[in-house]
């Protein structure tokens, strides 16, 4: 039997009908001449079903019953369109689908160094100023109810009705996070973002369009409603743009820009509780352009739903890379599970040790996907070393874990208003499906095979370079104590400009630990969890 039918690393997953009760019903109407579904009841209705997997076709005068195709076991099909994406039914998705082009500058973005004479901009509440974007009611609902493909497509009416000079906002789309914007000036903006869903708190990720702009002007934005004291934007970072225009004109894609930037302390504190803005000034290269900011490079669950196609049709990656649906989110989208190894029908393969990668357990650290997406492109490249790993290991990947929180534009939350990462060893598998099927994939794993190494890639707002947290091993063993310690060690001798052992690591962590790591000023990283 060859590696990748290893049926017990799969046999806890759960496949279920993706279609929702809009596709079902265009299914009957259109089908019922020729095709019902078998009830309880009685074969002979088939507007009420009650089982979704035997079909009863028309054939020669009677009813003729047979099974459904099965599924394709593949999370990605081979034979099909992606999985639609599921959102809380209540909220509002914009028709257009947003897509930037893939652009590594030719050098390295300079940070912003501060010349002392930022301004910090503090906005009084004005009955004057303009409301130009309102989403807050799209989120009344005080937990997450039921999803359906697309969420609610209602148009959310713009309060502004001469866009003349005016700068129009827009959010609704996957990943993106802004609530309200207020033009406070003529050339000036005012900007608060959405909490994580069915929270009051997380507001960290940002990401947003915006249109009708005129080149050559000073535009100054302002974000008011952070709520950590301390950021990268003290200390460099600046925020991304992305240009429709410069993108179809010169292949440019995102960049870091902004001038003025500044992070402080607001007066917007309510109940005890302080508020942090961040303000830029920019200017538009072109007239009449859509334009993006956001807080780090987009990667959203379409973008991984894609480069998982790309994969599953390729004819040589395919071979030792099987992708699986590893479980549904509350909101029924897939996290999908990859096992990468070389296929050897010889019951040797058995020997060989697993190495576990997990990715994007907060949504709004998209630089874990983008460092899953390097490691995966080198692991399924075709050098000499790449194939020696496949050969000498099994890797078992989750390349997203709350792909909820990623389509709906959260920080750090799942639809279940909670951070999965503090819920690894929760027993609510409904409330936490994605942990509580990892942490089962891989005690199902320990049991065939020995794992050597674990690794849960993330980001972090307010530290920079690589740098890996550990777990805390002061109560084991001397050699327990020391085993955490060898891959950060590695990863410093192989990466000496990049990463210390001793000045950015750290090994008190009770729990899970985390890498960060600078490319072209990306802000990124990952932790490495010991297995229990």
């Amino acid at each position: 039997m060859p590696e990748d039918s290893e049926k017990e690393d799969y046999s806890d997953r759960t496949i279920s009908d993706e279609s929702d009760e809009d596709n079902f019903m265009k299914f009957v109407n259109e089908d019922s001449h020729r095709c019902a579904l078998l009830t309880a009841d009685s074969i002979s209705d088939p507007f009420f079903p009650r089982t979704t997997q035997i079909l009863l076709e028309y054939q020669l005068g009677r009813w003729v019953p047979r099974l459904r195709e099965p599924r394709d076991l593949y999370g990605v099909s081979s034979s099909g369109p992606l999985s639609p994406t599921r959102w809380p039914y209540q909220c509002e998705v914009i028709d257009e689908k947003v897509q930037h082009i893939d652009w590594t500058p030719s050098y390295l973005e300079p940070v912003y160094t501060p010349t002392g004479l930022e301004m910090e901009p503090l906005y009084p509440n004005s009955k004057e100023d303009t409301v130009v974007y309102l989403a807050e009611d799209a989120y009344k609902e005080p937990c997450f109810v039921y999803s359906r493909v697309g969420g609610n497509r209602t148009p959310l009416k713009q309060p502004v009705d001469n866009y003349d000079n005016t700068l129009t906002f827009e959010a609704r789309f996957e990943s993106g996070n802004l609530q309200k914007v207020v033009k406070v000036a003529e050339y000036e903006y005012q900007l608060t973002v959405r909490p994580d869903l069915f929270t009051n708190k997380h507001t960290q990720w940002y990401y947003f369009q915006v249109a009708n702009t005129q080149a050559g002007i000073v535009y100054r934005f302002t974000i008011i409603n952070f709520t950590k004291p301390a950021s990268l934007y003290s200390r460099g970072m600046r925020p991304l743009f992305y240009s429709e225009k410069e993108a179809k004109a010169h292949n440019i894609g995102w960049q870091r820009i902004g001038d003025q930037i500044k992070y402080y302390r607001n007066n917007q504190g309510q109940e005890g509780c302080h508020y942090f803005s961040l303000t830029w000034t920019f200017q538009f290269p072109h007239n009449k352009d859509t334009c993006y900011f956001a807080h780090c490079y987009p990667y959203t669950y379409t973008n991984l739903q894609e480069y998982l196609s790309t994969i599953s049709h390729d004819s040589v990656r395919s071979k030792f890379c099987k992708i699986r649906v590893l479980c549904h989110t509350i909101a029924r989208n897939m996290v999908y599970v990859l096992t990468i190894t070389t296929p050897l029908k010889s019951t040797d393969s058995r020997k060989r040790k697993a190495v576990i990668l997990t990715a994007r357990v907060h949504p709004g650290e998209t630089n874990s996907s983008w460092i899953m997406k390097g490691f995966l492109d080198y692991i399924l490249g075709d050098s000499s070393d790449a194939q020696l790993l496949r050969d000498t290991f099994i890797f078992k990947v989750v390349p997203m874990l709350n792909p909820d929180g990623v389509i709906v534009g959260n920080y750090r939350c799942s639809l279940a208003g909670r951070d999965l990462n503090r819920n690894y060893t929760s027993l609510l598998k409904e409330s936490f499906p994605s942990v509580w099927y990892t942490r089962n994939m891989i005690r199902r794993l320990m049991e065939k095979r020995e794992v050597i190494l674990y690794c849960d890639l993330h980001g972090h707002s307010r530290k920079e370079n690589i740098f890996m947290y550990g777990c805390d091993g002061s109560d084991r063993c001397k050699a327990l104590y020391l085993q955490q310690r060898i891959f950060p060690l590695m990863l410093s001798k192989n990466c000496p400009d990049k990463e210390s052992l001793q000045m950015t690591c750290d090994f008190k962590k009770k729990q899970c630990s985390y890498l960060t790591y600078q490319d072209r000023n990306v802000f990124g990283g990952f932790a490495i969890c010991k297995s229990k």
